[in-house]
């Protein structure tokens, strides 16, 4: 349970980030587009992730390499190389109160039959945890595999290795603000219901084929996210990101790496950087 909890970190940095919507799909399938044009010396590129995959799924194709490389910072959702940021994640994880006291029976005996169907543990075994950190640990475990990858946490390496420098789009603490406005926790428990094998198989299929509009399938279904969902966990995120980009952009060429769900849709990183005057063409390859 330790190790698992500090994958559950990771994903909570990044959660329902893959989301996708239909309203404005782009033509071209890619997760990696060039942003050139309105005074720009050199592009910049923006990548969509998954957060997290088994290992023998983990592709990191030779483009996003070419591009990573033509970049001189890496901008993520939440900084994972500030040690701060992992303090605040590591103590959002933890519940403010024991879930056995902060839910009914009924609903307890109902997470139980979830855990233990779909995790093999118990409540007794997450009663310190938060709804999310529940939710990141089914997800995980809905993968299948032992050993699971991070894009994240491998793009911070690369950064790293070539002294790149690494910023986060908004703050963990900011973060959490918006993951307690979208869902509720009994909004959780019933999404916890729809994690499964199944589910996670077709998105690591689309996500691998580089199939947005697949992916927009997958994760918009009404089980997991609604109207209000959508609103704090992608059009008010996606808006405050732009809001940023054109001055980073300004100065330097940028790798922005955000979960694919934050590209597509008539609010999102895509079309929102449009209308604000740049060429975001798709990176085919």
């Amino acid at each position: 349970m330790k190790n698992l909890f500090k994958s559950a970190v990771v994903i909570i940095a990044s959660a329902f980030g893959l989301t996708t919507s239909a309203q404005t799909k782009p033509s071209e399938n890619s997760l990696l587009w060039e942003v050139s044009g309105n005074g720009l010396e050199k592009s910049s590129y923006l990548f969509g992730t998954i957060h997290m995959i088994c290992e023998n799924d983990y592709n990191l194709r030779p483009k996003v390499k070419e591009a990573f490389d033509k970049t001189s910072k890496l901008a993520l959702e939440i900084n994972m190389a500030d040690s701060n940021e992992i303090a605040y994640l590591q103590k959002a994880a933890m519940g403010t109160e024991l879930l056995s006291q902060k839910l009914s029976s009924t609903q307890l005996t109902e997470l139980e039959s979830i855990l233990q169907k779909q995790a093999g543990i118990t409540v007794k075994q997450v009663d310190n945890y938060s709804m999310m950190t529940v939710m990141s640990l089914l997800s995980m475990k809905a993968f299948g595999c032992q050993n699971l990858k991070f894009y994240e946490m491998e793009l911070i390496g690369k950064a790293k290795e070539h002294q790149k420098n690494i910023i986060g789009l908004e703050k963990a603490q900011d973060q959490m603000v918006f993951l307690g406005q979208a869902y509720s926790d009994i909004q959780m428990l019933e999404f916890f219901k729809n994690i499964n094998a199944d589910e996670t198989k077709e998105l690591v299929q689309n996500y691998a084929s580089e199939n947005l509009s697949g992916l927009y399938q997958n994760v918009t279904d009404k089980r997991f996210m609604d109207a209000n969902a959508k609103k704090w966990l992608l059009d008010v995120r996606n808006t405050n990101w732009v809001k940023q980009m054109p001055d980073l952009m300004q100065k330097e060429s940028i790798f922005f790496a955000v979960g694919a769900g934050h590209l597509s849709g008539e609010q999102g990183i895509i079309n929102l950087l449009k209308k604000a005057g740049y060429t975001v063409k798709p990176v085919m390859n």
